[in-house]
């Protein structure tokens, strides 16, 4: 049985709340008076700081505290909130995400420097010394604020059994609860078992404790926020007086029960109930624990893999029973073809994330670059509840950085020319995506400049990827800035101008079976699409012959099957169109494609296939079928075949070639452009 490790578990948890702490400054920015927003990021920092003291991240807790001091500032209304503090504490949580991922690391003067771009955004007479990997610094001794009225609580909690294995350091809690004030601790040992009975790994002992502070409840509550679902907490004001003799006694305290093994501590009842629902914590726990559960992306894939072997069994088991006269060996075979195809849908769907976690990345990108070009951008996204395969949102991250780059760099003008050009002053850079069949279409659109074809064309020809005054289309042309080491830019900079970033997308997108279309509009801007497969691992395709041979179309992007006789395909002979609904669609002969030297068959099939708007037909010898298809990768001897996509096995245990429906509407289209020209 394997054991998740606690650190990480915390790693993860972590990622997740830098996750959130980045989208609150990025809203904060152009809402710099949200008090919700304040409180919010405040509350993602303190999270962080508490949860990396119990796990042991000594360095991000003590340098996390100062961003969290600042912003409780903030919160109290001592300073306000402005850009300059904002960019701060996002610069400052790089860092942390580097004292997350390498806390032995040494780290150089970063977190000095980052500190004291801090203490000069919020000002006043907050320290900017450098994060000792020792002990946190208590606030009051950051804030420097005036004197509150102090009030006294009693606190009184208990962690599960089996909180110490999981990570959870009670003595990270009882250090949070002194840096609020005055605290006095008493540890209560009556639950501990005999020595038999113990287990080391087991925590049973639970914890009065007597705070005198200037905080409120609030501030109590924060310090328990990262376990609060799995423990019991008890919280009540009490006078000076009984702040006094509260804690000193020890006969008044009575066996604190951990959660595990009971959900009520008579004794123990506060004034104040943390929330309702925590009168039963294990059936809480239970609830939440179905509601979500986290589980490794390789997990996933392993059972990806096993769904696919049993989609080809299952396939053979089906050619077998086709075969066979036995109605109960068919009436299984049908039963496992419909809980195979299910387990496959359900699968997918596991598989399938929305791409506003791809898009919600650019939202910093675009934050730093305008800041770092002094241009003014609105990043705005549509289609966010789109579903893609989980392999095709890690490996387009990439690609989409570049694109988004290129579009700020070359695309956008400066706010003076966008204003001297009529424009608005903020340019707008906009990340959609939408389905298409099987297809997904992520588009990067500006409102910029546009591509100037003409330096375009002379870069093209001066680096000889063209003959001078060579005929190229208009589509053709703009394709030529994904070439290997092509760039407009007069300079390099830290932005663009090696020609790199453009060459990394086109060789990534065609390594996912995709391709990519670009419209720009001198002066209007320019629209970058890419066209990718949904998923990457199982598919529904169209089995077909072509002479002995037989392949795989993607069902998702047939249009129509169509039967071509014997004397239309002699007339179509040189002109190889076929007049479909009052339109001419160019078709493909695969024999003769694929050169397989065989005869045609008297009743030849007509494949009509389509992506985006347009379409183009594929003459086949056969239809056999649809077909359950779970993809394989072409060996590194076949990278460079573009007409396939990839392979599958068939229920006979023969190899079918998978065709990529993007190459050859592609050359569908090229073949009707030569014709047209020829007269």
């Amino acid at each position: 049985m394997n054991t998740l490790d606690p650190v990480a578990v915390f790693r993860t948890e972590a990622a997740e709340c830098l996750e959130a702490i980045e989208a609150g400054l990025l809203d904060l920015t152009h809402q710099l008076d949200n008090k919700d927003l304040v409180d919010a990021v405040f509350r993602g920092l303190h999270t962080l700081k508490g949860s990396g003291a119990m796990f042991g991240f000594e360095a991000l807790a003590a340098f996390t505290h100062h961003c969290e001091t600042a912003f409780d500032r903030v919160r109290k209304g001592e300073v306000a909130a402005t850009s300059e503090l904002v960019a701060a504490v996002l610069a400052a949580q790089d860092h942390m995400r580097a004292l997350v991922d390498q806390p032995d690391a040494d780290h150089g003067d970063t977190g000095n420097k980052l500190l004291a771009q801090l203490q000069a955004a919020v000002g006043g007479k907050q320290a900017a010394a450098a994060a000792a990997p020792a002990a946190v610094p208590p606030p009051a001794a950051v804030l420097d604020a005036p004197a509150k009225m102090k009030n006294s609580w009693r606190i009184r909690f208990s962690l599960p059994a089996n909180s110490m294995a999981n990570g959870t350091n009670p003595l990270g809690l009882l250090d949070e609860l002194r840096d609020l004030g005055e605290c006095s601790v008493r540890a209560n040992t009556s639950a501990i078992p005999a020595l038999d009975d113990l287990v080391p790994t087991e925590l049973h002992i639970s914890w009065d404790v007597t705070l005198t502070s200037e905080q409120d409840r609030s501030a109590i509550d924060d310090v328990f926020i990262f376990v609060l679902d799995d423990m019991e907490l008890s919280v009540e004001e009490i006078s000076d007086t009984a702040a006094a003799t509260a804690a000193p006694v020890e006969e008044r305290a009575a066996p604190v029960p951990v959660a595990a093994t009971s959900t009520a501590v008579p004794e123990f009842r506060p004034v104040e109930a943390v929330p309702a629902k925590r009168e039963a914590p294990a059936v809480v726990s239970q609830a939440k624990a179905a509601e979500n559960v986290r589980v490794p992306a390789e997990r996933l894939d392993e059972l990806m893999d096993r769904v696919g072997e049993l989609v080809i069994a299952q396939s053979r088991l089906s050619q077998l029973a086709s075969a066979s006269t036995d109605i109960a060996l068919r009436s299984v075979s049908e039963e496992i073809e419909r809980l195979s195809g299910e387990l496959r849908d359900t699968m997918m769907v596991l598989r399938m994330v929305p791409v506003a976690t791809l898009f919600s990345r650019f939202r910093r990108l675009v934050h730093d670059l305008a800041r770092e070009t002094g241009k003014v951008i609105e990043l705005v996204t549509e289609g966010e509840s789109t579903e893609v395969d989980k392999t095709v949102i890690e490996r387009l991250a990439d690609p989409l950085v570049h694109l988004v780059r290129n579009s700020i760099d070359h695309g956008l003008e400066t706010p003076a020319e966008r204003l001297a050009s009529g424009k608005t002053e903020a340019g707008t850079v906009t990340l959609s995506a939408r389905q298409a069949g099987g297809e997904v279409i992520i588009s990067i659109k500006d409102d910029g400049r546009g591509i100037n074809r003409e330096r375009v064309r002379a870069k093209a020809e001066s680096s000889g990827l063209i003959q001078p005054g060579q005929p190229l289309s208009d589509s053709e042309l703009l394709q030529l800035i994904f070439a290997p080491g092509f760039s407009t830019a007069a300079a390099i900079t830290n932005l663009s101008g090696r020609g790199v970033g453009m060459d990394v997308v086109k060789k990534t997108v065609e390594a996912l079976r995709g391709a990519i279309d670009i419209v720009s509009m001198p002066g209007q801007g320019s629209e970058v699409s890419l066209r990718i497969p949904l998923t990457l691992a199982i598919i529904d395709g169209l089995l077909v012959r072509v002479g002995s041979g037989r392949y795989v179309i993607p069902l998702s992007a047939v249009e129509e099957c169509l039967e071509l006789s014997l004397e239309e395909d002699l007339r179509s002979r040189g002109r190889s169109f076929i007049s479909l609904r009052d339109s001419l669609v160019p078709f493909l002969r695969l024999r003769d494609l694929f050169r397989t030297g065989t005869k045609p068959d008297v009743h030849q099939k007509v494949v009509v296939i389509s992506t985006g708007t347009e379409r183009v037909g594929l003459v086949v010898d056969q239809i056999i079928g649809d077909h359950q298809t779970v993809i394989k990768s072409m060996s590194k001897l076949h990278n460079n075949v573009a007409t396939f996509s990839g392979a599958t096995i068939l229920g006979d245990g023969s190899v079918a070639l998978i065709l990529d429906v993007g190459h050859l509407v592609a050359a569908g289209q090229q073949q009707e452009a030569q014709l047209r020209v020829a007269g």
